[in-house]
């Protein structure tokens, strides 16, 4: 898949014990690295979309940790030359993944397993409850084409 200028992934090792397991995420000596602002850990019921949402400043590191997401990605920057791509991801605990996302390019995800996703994102700027660098889209009424809905759900 050619991926959105920008859009970075890496396959997360899981290196499992007799103790449990461990899964390192993002260290800042890789090229996926942007900086570091905040981490945060937020949750997606089952079937839930959360989307369309794009940051002017900020770049994104998403990994689901637990359960499995649909992550959808469109380029919206008319400069790029992948304007108006869109690149489509299956992340999560069958599959785990770092994504990393550029500024300016619209994202979201819905939950596709049974169970609730625990997603963590490693942001390369602090929330600014002031002056947030959020700018949101409805998840199914927009000009983004990309459809939410599974192949095995009606509409």
């Amino acid at each position: 898949m050619m991926l959105i200028d920008g859009v970075m992934v890496k396959e997360l090792k899981v290196i499992p014990d007799q103790r449990g397991r461990l899964m390192e995420v993002l260290r800042n000596d890789e090229s996926i690295f942007t900086g570091f602002g905040q981490v945060y850990l937020t949750t997606t019921l089952p079937g839930v979309v959360k989307a369309w949402h794009l940051h002017r400043k900020q770049t994104d590191h998403v990994a689901c940790v637990l359960g499995m997401i649909r992550l959808g990605l469109y380029d919206e920057r008319k400069d790029s030359h992948t304007f108006g791509m869109v690149n489509e991801f299956f992340l999560g605990t069958h599959r785990p993944m770092l994504v990393r996302i550029p500024p300016l390019v619209y994202h979201g995800w819905k939950c596709t397993s049974p169970e609730e996703a625990l997603i963590v994102n490693t942001v390369t700027h602090p929330y600014d409850a002031k002056e947030p660098d959020e700018y949101r889209l409805h998840p199914h009424e927009s000009h983004i084409p990309f459809d939410w809905a599974s192949q095995d759900e009606d509409g």
